[in-house]
């Protein structure tokens, strides 16, 4: 039986985690990982519920744009490295503030709505991990909560 607890109803959730690691192979890449996180809510059973996208890394980030035209990421990752250039003046020693500050633009997660099994996407709408300071081997975990029944 669900508790009542300070007016929020508390109900056991179906969950299920998903780990997957990407390589990358440039400094500023945009990489679609719609695919392999559809296999995780796939696979996970959960026909309705939240998918948590989340990257554990303070150079790099995930976001959802667009993903049925690859150019529009390309040219994202070009605005990315004209707004923070890599050379600057900036005190960070290992010389890569400009990728931490990029990531903090993208952001460490994003959340996806599952609707019948499948991520509830926008048609011209894709995941994509970030990297801002690459090449690099990422983490990436999926985390799909299924709805109470």
């Amino acid at each position: 039986m669900p508790a009542l607890t300070s007016s929020f109803l508390f109900h056991e959730l179906v969950s299920g985690m998903t780990t997957f690691r990407i390589r990358t192979s440039k400094r500023t890449q945009f990489l679609d990982i719609t695919r392999e996180v559809e296999h995780a809510v796939r696979d996970s059973g959960v026909a309705d519920g939240l998918c948590y996208v989340y990257v554990p890394h303070t150079t790099a980030g995930v976001t959802i744009n667009e993903h049925a035209d690859p150019d529009v990421a390309r040219d994202v990752e070009g605005i990315f490295d004209r707004l923070v250039p890599h050379e600057g003046p900036y005190r960070h020693a290992e010389g890569n503030t400009d990728s931490h500050m990029k990531a903090i633009f993208t952001g460490a997660s994003q959340t996806v709505f599952v609707e019948n099994g499948k991520l509830a996407l926008g048609a011209w709408q894709g995941i994509f991990l970030c990297e801002f300071d690459g090449p690099r081997q990422r983490t990436v975990f999926v985390k799909i909560l299924g709805d109470p029944s």
